[in-house]
């Protein structure tokens, strides 16, 4: 069973003290946080549910992991701003059967990344849940005034690129559904079980001027692509075969173009710029692959060994599933 609420609360507020908190006046102990923003800052806010049964299974995935990819969610999102992370809030409604051990578990994950991009919990609530492990992470965040990298601004014309390697998280999810937990080893599908927000990609495209828009890869690449395509009223044209695929599993293999079209949770950057900007191939040691183009006619094309085709988003979609 977890600790009482009070108790809990004092426990988590004792490990946040590791995290260097710079434009938090005061966190943990009082009814609100207190922030201080740049004036010359706007500030980013998102919240993204991490839940029992859709987002993770206690069985499959450590506490550790659950806490990591929680907290990863909301950085994410700050990334595909250009942003810098600023300060997280988590409501966590939790089983009264749930060992505390597996509390603590989770909340060293996430403090483990909150310490790796110095961005310090500073608040949030602690609740009773009926059925499973519930959180909320909230991620507030700053950008320069009028800076933040919106989905809204591409053009026609413009290419679109992707970070990283793509699929890894959905061949993970497969793997783990097609066999035993203990069977799957995390070291093999690195992207769904030790994610890492490509927060100072995302900064460095900002600060560069780069991208003229961009979203990150939670959802599947197919259903993250439209959200820009209808946002900014253009369609896309995307050659299959740049798609980067995943190398995962053992012995490796590359993941099929279906698992990284549609697969979620990559956490890359999805993002289009002018063809008048040079993009390095490598940003900051990851890889930077262009997979397409944008166009004036709607809607969303395929083309794969030599034959177009409509790309539907077929990503993940609460409640369609």
């Amino acid at each position: 069973m977890p600790l009482a609420e009070k108790a809990l609360i004092e426990r988590i507020r004792k490990s946040v003290k590791r995290v260097r908190a710079t434009q938090v006046v005061r966190g943990i102990g009082d009814d609100c946080a207190v922030l201080r923003v740049p004036r010359t800052d706007d500030t980013l806010v998102t919240t993204d549910f991490t839940l029992e049964g859709v987002h993770f299974r206690r069985k499959w995935h450590a506490p550790e992991i659950v806490g990591r990819r929680c907290l990863t969610r909301g950085l994410s999102d700050i990334a595909a701003m250009g942003g810098k992370p600023v300060a997280a809030f988590l409501s966590l409604a939790l089983p009264r059967n749930l060992p505390q051990r597996w509390v603590d578990r989770f909340m060293n994950g996430l403090l483990e990344l909150a310490a790796e991009f110095d961005v310090p919990l500073a608040g949030g609530d602690i609740a009773q849940s009926t059925a499973g492990v519930l959180a909320d992470i909230i991620l507030i965040g700053s950008v320069p005034k009028g800076g933040a990298i919106l989905r809204s601004s591409a053009r026609a014309g413009d290419l679109v690129y992707v970070t990283g390697e793509l699929g890894g998280a959905a061949a993970a999810l497969d793997a783990l559904r097609k066999r035993s937990a203990g069977k799957v080893r995390a070291s093999d599908y690195t992207r769904h079980f030790h994610p890492t927000p490509r927060v100072a990609i995302g900064q460095f495209l900002r600060l560069k001027k780069l991208a003229s828009a961009m979203i990150d890869l939670s959802d599947g690449l197919s259903t993250d692509l439209r959200h820009i395509c209808d946002e900014s009223r253009v369609g896309a044209t995307i050659t299959g075969a740049a798609v980067p695929r995943a190398i995962v599993g053992r012995p490796a293999r590359q993941v099929e173009l279906t698992a990284a079209l549609h697969g979620g949770e990559d956490y890359e950057l999805l993002f289009t710029a002018s063809k008048t900007k040079r993009i390095p191939d490598r940003i900051l040691g990851v890889r930077v692959t262009p997979i397409g183009e944008l166009t004036r006619r709607k809607g969303m094309v395929l083309v794969n060994d030599g034959v177009r085709c409509k790309l539907e988003p077929r990503g993940w979609e609460h409640f369609r599933h």
